[in-house]
């Protein structure tokens, strides 16, 4: 079983020399109750066991057995255990024929000896071994040691079992006591962790009930700051107290137990009573800045309208924040904050009282001293009374920024400022019943209206993003009545020329002529608006008025024009129009004029009566210059050539027959000198008698015309025009005439009054 390690000494031991062999002499045989005896005191000694040492016989020894040193029977114990040993490990019946491997196999068979004695047992074998020659005895010997030690470990077996029993014993004695033991103390262990998850529990109740407790505690506390107000408590507290409560009664809520529905109840009638204290509080700091303020003061000296203070502004901005904090918890719904109505409700009639005055300014100037007068730009209140709103608008929408919520902003905005815009709708309203029953004279202040409030809808939507919606249905009624005023103005035209029932007799322009150049100038003061309007008529749109309900009517495709070129749409309107009234004006006064040389007068005076307001004012601008050219031009001819068909008559008395066959043929051309007495002493008497009457004939004519001339009213344009236009046409061919028969009554002036000097003197006076 247990196996020593092998020592250099073992080598040692096989090496003994002849000179150990001298020490001792040869041992003799002992018998086999000796060495049983012997092994079993040397195992007692060694093992420190009892065992029973069986009884022997002492017996003699020869002399042949003593030691040579004569002290074999006065060896001590020590020797004779070595030699025991020696025997013991020579006789070793496992080992081979070697005694080398004997002595090993034997000392480390042995499980019973320790180190020391081994080695030195092995030591003492060695050199005993050496000795021996007798191996028949040796055999003997070895077979009765391993018996001996059979039966040793045999014993140790017995006694082994025997303890082995005793644990066995022991083990079953623990077992049955452990058993008894947990049969005595499981209950109690178990019933110790009953014990202490019933005492957490019950913490955990206390802890609850704690909690539960805590609100109906401060319900006390809460409700005293609730009735004495935020004014006497001081709004953080008071807004802290009421928060305080919400929670409180968000955990009665879930907790959801029969014993705490009247405190909830309680803390719900506290919290309506602090949020009706907040909206007093807010309505009450609303009217501290309500005063109507004057708003010219502000915009003559462009001063920024007053907003409110910073301090109430901010215990504006809590109490709205917390009430619709309050009011998206309990009414999820609810998407408007309830203080934007109280805003709207205080704010809005001071917006509107603020501007009262100017809307009512905006009415009582368009009041008139003449009917006929044209609306001047600018002499009515609403420039004024469009700049205060924007003002005041602006103002308020930063008082909003200031209170409420970001998402907000324009829905509180939207609402404060209808009571404002409702009550300038009505103005806009009150200005366009003025404007149709004035529509040819007051159409201006359409236009201008369109003009002011169009760019404030834009502005004002750029800096809140909202009301123009509300803007542009306000101005609508005036949209539409601006477009129907473009044909209005042209029939309008036509009525008045066809209402006429005498023209100047004296070919002079009539003053509508000039009234409708004026308001043609006019409206070159309003090209933003007109552009926009004429291009929602279309092109031509404009010569007959729009249906009634136009505005819900589907457009037309002719007049939705994406790429119409407003400018140019309003120039072929304003050419229109002077068409319309120079067609008018030759219809009418074909009519009631007598002869064309007033006639033409009359429509060269019109044309360069139009013809000089267009380059005096902006129309020129606007009207590219070759349309107006052309245009007025065709007219400006068209009266001159009736203005010379009257000077056909004397011009056809300087005609004369001229016969080229005969033999005194006139000289062509003017270089040659005529000879005016050889020409009439040519011509025979009735000839004679001819060229008398046509010096006659035109001698009156001349006369009767330059003094019709002379008595019709003409434009100085005009004047000069026409008698550029009567001398390039009679002086040429009376000075021919002249040339040829002036000889005809020999210088007394009977038939010639009028030699080609004091004929072009004559008509240089026309001019």
């Amino acid at each position: 079983m247990f196996r020593r390690r092998k020592s250099p000494n073992n080598f040692k031991r096989r090496k003994r020399t002849a000179s150990t062999e001298g020490l001792y002499s040869r041992s003799p045989p002992r018998t086999r109750e000796e060495k049983d005896a012997r092994t079993v005191e040397r195992v007692n000694r060694v093992l420190g066991w009892d065992l029973p040492v069986p009884a022997t016989e002492p017996k003699e020894r020869s002399s042949s057995e003593e030691p040579l040193l004569g002290k074999q029977e006065g060896s001590s114990d020590e020797e004779s255990e070595v030699e025991g040993g020696a025997s013991v490990s020579e006789e070793n019946p496992f080992s081979d024929s070697k005694e080398i491997d004997e002595s090993d196999s034997a000392s480390e068979g042995n499980p019973f000896s320790d180190s020391n004695e081994v080695e030195d047992q092995s030591s003492a074998e060695d050199e005993n071994s050496s000795e021996d020659s007798d191996m028949v005895g040796q055999r003997n010997v070895a077979h009765a040691e391993e018996s001996a030690e059979v039966e040793v470990l045999f014993a140790n077996l017995e006694k082994l079992k025997g303890l082995t029993k005793k644990i066995q014993g022991s083990m079953t004695r623990l077992e049955t006591n452990g058993k008894v033991v947990k049969e005595a103390i499981g209950p109690i262990y178990n019933n110790t962790q009953t014990l202490q998850v019933t005492n957490r529990n019950i913490d955990r109740i206390n802890e609850a009930i704690n909690k539960i407790r805590q609100p109906l505690d401060a319900r006390v506390r809460e409700e005293a700051i609730i009735r004495a107000g935020p004014r006497n408590t001081g709004l953080s507290d008071f807004l802290s107290s009421l928060k305080r409560i919400h929670m409180a009664l968000a955990e009665l809520n879930v907790t959801n137990l029969r014993s705490n529905q009247q405190v909830a109840s309680d803390f719900a009638n506290l919290l309506s009573q602090g949020n009706i204290q907040l909206q007093d509080l807010f309505l009450s700091i609303l009217k501290e800045n309500v005063q109507a303020v004057e708003p010219l003061h502000y915009t003559t000296k462009q001063l920024p309208f007053p907003i409110i203070t910073h301090d109430n502004s901010e215990q504006l901005a809590q109490i709205s924040s917390f009430i619709s904090t309050s009011s998206n918890s309990s009414h999820s719904s609810q998407s408007e904050t309830p203080t934007a109505p109280i805003y709207a409700d205080i704010r809005g009639p001071y917006l509107a009282a603020s501007l009262q005055n100017l809307a009512t300014a905006s009415i009582n100037t368009t009041k008139k001293k003449s009917p006929d007068a044209v609306y001047r730009q600018g002499t009515n209140g609403i420039g004024m009374y469009a700049n205060a709103m924007e003002g005041i608008f602006i103002a308020e929408y930063d008082n909003i920024r200031r209170i409420f919520p970001r998402e907000e902003w324009g829905f509180v905005f939207d609402i404060t400022c209808r009571k404002p815009l409702a009550e300038f709708a009505k103005t806009l309203r009150d200005l366009n019943m003025h404007i149709k029953s004035n529509l040819t004279t007051d159409c201006f202040l359409a236009y201008e209206v369109i003009d002011i409030v169009t760019p404030l809808s834009g502005r004002l939507d750029s800096r809140t993003g909202e009301l123009k919606g509300h803007f542009l249905d306000a101005v609508k009624p005036i949209r539409e009545t601006a477009k129907s005023s473009l044909a209005d103005l042209l029939d309008d035209v036509r009525r008045k020329i066809q209402a006429i029932m005498v023209l100047p007799t004296d070919g002079a322009a009539i003053p509508i002529t000039a009234e409708t150049m004026t308001r043609l100038q006019e409206m070159t003061a309003y090209t933003r608006p007109l552009q926009s309007i004429i291009t929602s008529l279309g092109d031509g749109n404009w010569t007959s008025p729009p249906s009634t309900g136009s505005s819900s009517s589907t457009p037309t495709f002719k007049s939705i024009d994406v790429g119409a070129d407003g400018r140019q749409l309003l120039a072929n309107y304003i050419v229109d129009t002077i068409d319309i009234l120079l067609s008018n004006l030759e219809t009418k006064a074909r009519f009631l004029l007598k002869g064309k040389t007033v006639l033409g007068v009359f429509i060269a005076n019109n044309v360069s009566v139009v013809d000089r307001m267009i380059r005096s004012s902006d129309l020129l601008s606007l009207i590219s210059a070759s349309t107006t050219a052309s245009r007025l031009e065709s007219w400006r001819k068209k009266g001159i050539s009736l203005y010379l068909e009257a000077w056909r008559d004397p011009s056809s008395s300087l005609l004369d027959v001229q016969y080229t066959n005969r033999s005194m043929r006139p000289p062509s051309g003017s270089a040659g000198i005529i000879d005016s007495a050889a020409i009439i002493k040519g011509l025979s008497s009735k000839d004679k008698d001819a060229i008398k009457e046509k010096f006659k004939a035109f001698n009156a004519s001349f006369e009767e015309l330059i003094s019709k001339h002379k008595s019709l009213n003409m434009e100085r344009e005009v004047r000069s025009a026409l008698a550029r236009e009567v001398q390039g046409m009679i002086e040429p061919l009376y000075g021919r005439f002249w040339d040829r028969y002036h000889e005809i009554d020999k210088g007394k002036g009977k038939y010639v009054k009028f030699d080609k000097g004091s004929l072009a003197a004559q008509l240089a006076n026309l001019g």
